[in-house]
């Protein structure tokens, strides 16, 4: 009798476990959609990978390659566009606003990034929305840490607009090929700001775990290339560094959700 009520109690406990299980796993939705302004954010799960200049061609600042471990979070699946800013800010600053509301927003700084986001935190009174770390827009570009030269591809041409295909313009987000994570234009169309101050030397010492970059500086990391990015600035590895400040048709940005 005791070895069957311990059976009976031990399945209970099993039964628990995978209904909880399923709970979270709901909780966690492939693409979560922001009510508000529409913008869509594909599900990353989190994991550890080898950061930084794999195929051995880049620049000094993308060595030494180092692992890193990160938590699970959502990345916008598009880089914000002209539309979302202008429902959020009620303005355009983008050069490129005949290419449309569907065109990645541009002109905009690292602080202009960063009054955007708290105005998309506002009706949640939290934090949800901000700009993703270096490490977790390396992880998402490269399709959860895989070893790839591009977004989701070793074809540049496949999956971003860059100097030797965009015209000389934007073109509207989602019109190249997904990584292996169903995020687009990673690569390519603007350059993206994340979070980071920017330090040449700080791959020599960054932290394992979900690291942040260094506690100060004077630029700020954009990380994708642009629509005028050669080929010999645009891969998955590769850090820019600008001004917080600077704004230019070349940069835009993307926003992460926390889970």
């Amino acid at each position: 009798m005791m070895w069957n009520s311990l059976i009976k109690g031990l399945l209970a406990c099993l039964l628990l476990l995978s209904f909880l299980s399923v709970l979270h796993a709901a909780d966690k939705k492939a693409v979560y959609t922001d009510p508000t302004t529409g913008m869509e954010f594909v599900f990353v799960k989190g994991g550890c990978y080898q950061m930084g200049d794999t195929f051995g061609d880049g620049y000094t600042d993308e060595k030494p390659v180092h692992e890193v471990c990160l938590d699970d979070f959502y990345m916008g699946k598009y880089d914000v566009t002209q539309g979302q800013w202008q429902a959020v800010m009620g303005n355009n600053p983008s050069r490129f606003k005949d290419c449309g509301d569907n065109c990645p927003v541009e002109m905009v700084s690292w602080n202009n990034a960063q009054e955007f986001i708290s105005k998309l935190n506002k009706p949640s009174g939290g934090k949800k929305y901000r700009l993703p770390t270096e490490a977790e827009w390396e992880y998402a570009a490269r399709s959860g840490g895989r070893r790839e030269k591009y977004a989701g591809s070793d074809d540049i041409d496949s999956v971003a607009w860059c100097g030797s295909n965009s015209g000389g313009t934007t073109h509207p987000v989602g019109t190249k090929s997904p990584n292996g994570l169903g995020i687009y234009d990673m690569n390519g169309d603007v350059w993206q700001w994340v979070q980071d101050w920017y330090g040449p030397n700080y791959y020599s010492k960054s932290a394992r775990n979900n690291p942040r970059g260094p506690g100060s500086g004077s630029d700020r990391v954009i990380r994708g290339g642009s629509w005028s990015s050669g080929l010999n600035s645009v891969w998955a590895s590769l850090r820019g560094y600008v001004a917080p400040d600077v704004r230019g048709s070349l940069i835009g940005f993307r926003v992460l959700r926390t889970p």
